[in-house]
């Protein structure tokens, strides 16, 4: 890939980052005013109720695991930088193929050209598949 596209690119994850933590920050003051509130046993604000307790539970652990994605799309974002800086962003990792630019502007983190993602896929699909047949 030309120096150009991998700045392009680089300014492009860069910004991803910084919306993945902002919505972090977001989403680390929600989990944390949620859990101080129940820790005090503060539910002063309404009546309590157990469906507000399961539905406080249910909105918590739903929060929990948006945090726990965007953790890990953060962490794809930071090798998709680490590959840029190699220059090896927008190469396939299993062809060796360039990477659609298209591509790689809706899925920043693409490390497979898209038949061998369509490929890789198929075997994940397959195993799964194996896998449960036990």
């Amino acid at each position: 890939m030309k120096k150009k596209d991998l700045e392009y690119f680089k300014k492009l994850i860069v910004e991803e980052q910084n919306k993945v933590l902002k919505d972090m920050g977001y989403i680390k003051e929600t989990l944390l005013d949620s859990t101080i509130r129940d820790a005090s046993g503060d539910h002063s604000a309404y009546a309590f109720h157990m469906a507000d307790q399961g539905s406080d539970t249910y909105d918590r652990e739903k929060t929990f695991m948006l945090a726990s994605r965007e953790n890990k799309y953060l962490s794809e974002l930071v090798d998709a930088m680490r590959r840029v800086e190699e220059g090896t962003y927008g190469v396939c990792m299993i062809c060796g193929k360039d990477i659609e630019k298209e591509r790689l502007e809706v899925v920043l983190v693409a490390k497979y050209h898209v038949e061998c993602k369509r490929q890789l896929e198929k075997v994940k699909s397959k195993d799964a598949q194996e896998t449960s047949n036990y």
